[in-house]
């Protein structure tokens, strides 16, 4: 091995070491902690563990497979570990029927090769196939709405690795400023429907809320660049879920309508894909790159 192979080969580990864990490994320690203490207090899975089988071998099969018909070679799946997972967890079917969990992960799979433009998904892809899932099949499908209840313990481990894993892939603010943005919108609420600010707050301790602050508002993949423009259209989500819940204390929306089941949601499905868009749209074309020169013949 020559001076400079042993150099870099000495200089790879060192820059890893420097970098340190992968942020997704953080994510799907978080989620699966989430998934645990769901499981082991609250029974989020319900007493059978096929549909969360069914759900995560789905995701994990059609990333693999997808990816080779892509890009070949074989995916990190993380990603898929994540939204096999969420699917899991938010899904609640009635009956006993199994096939939603299998459909709703083929979508969040799918919707990361297919709705995309200019190389980039659009839509978080388990906000992405929840909605439409809700939307597709509103007497077959709900959504998780159990939450931890008084138990701060709970949600004080969730919230002290929430926030390592979102320092680490540098989105803390968008977690923060979804849950500023809800904490002041729920208080203005509380002006219109007169209920109690506890009430309102509620949700937010929940499963949903959860997976929604940390994985689906901070998905690198569907957020637009730019802290400021990311703080904006976090703004409008929040606006976007308050009106969804206002409309549905009211009856302006059927209080069993899917709008009312997911408000943030169907906030995000609505108004995070045009935001994108219209910033992908607007950014400059890349360059061309530049031909090597042709050496001429000694």
């Amino acid at each position: 091995m020559t001076a400079p192979a042993t150099a870099a080969a000495t200089a790879a580990p060192a820059a890893r070491a420097k970098r340190g864990i992968d942020p997704r490994w953080f994510s799907s320690s978080l989620l699966t902690l989430i998934l645990v203490i769901g499981q082991w207090r609250f029974q989020i899975l319900g007493d059978s563990y096929v549909p969360w089988m069914l759900a995560l071998g789905t995701a994990l099969v059609a990333e693999i497979v997808l990816f080779k018909l892509h890009s070949g070679g074989f995916p990190n799946l993380l990603s898929a570990y994540i939204s096999g997972n969420s699917v899991a967890i938010l899904l609640k079917p009635s009956s006993d029927v199994v096939w939603p969990f299998v459909v709703c992960s083929l979508l969040a799979i799918g919707s990361k090769y297919v709705l995309r433009y200019k190389g980039r998904h659009l839509w978080n892809p388990t906000n992405f196939s929840v909605c439409a899932l809700l939307l597709l099949a509103p007497g077959t499908v709900s959504i998780l709405s159990h939450q931890w209840g008084n138990d701060w313990r709970m949600v004080a481990i969730i919230w002290a690795i929430g926030l390592v894993t979102v320092t680490r892939a540098k989105v803390r603010h968008l977690t923060l400023g979804y849950l500023a943005f809800f904490v002041v919108l729920a208080w203005v609420r509380t002006l219109l429907n007169h209920q109690p600010l506890r009430s309102e707050l509620g949700p937010v301790t929940g499963p949903m809320y959860q997976l929604f602050m940390f994985f689906m508002v901070t998905d690198p993949r569907t957020v637009v660049r730019g802290k400021g423009l990311q703080m904006i259209v976090l703004a409008f989500v929040a606006l976007a879920e308050c009106a969804l819940r206002v409309a549905c204390d009211f009856d302006w929306i059927p209080s069993g309508s899917p709008l009312c089941a997911a408000p943030p949601m169907f906030a995000l499905f609505a108004v995070g894909p045009i935001a994108l868009f219209l910033q992908l749209r607007s950014a400059p074309p890349a360059p061309a790159p530049v031909p090597s020169p042709v050496p001429k013949a000694a």
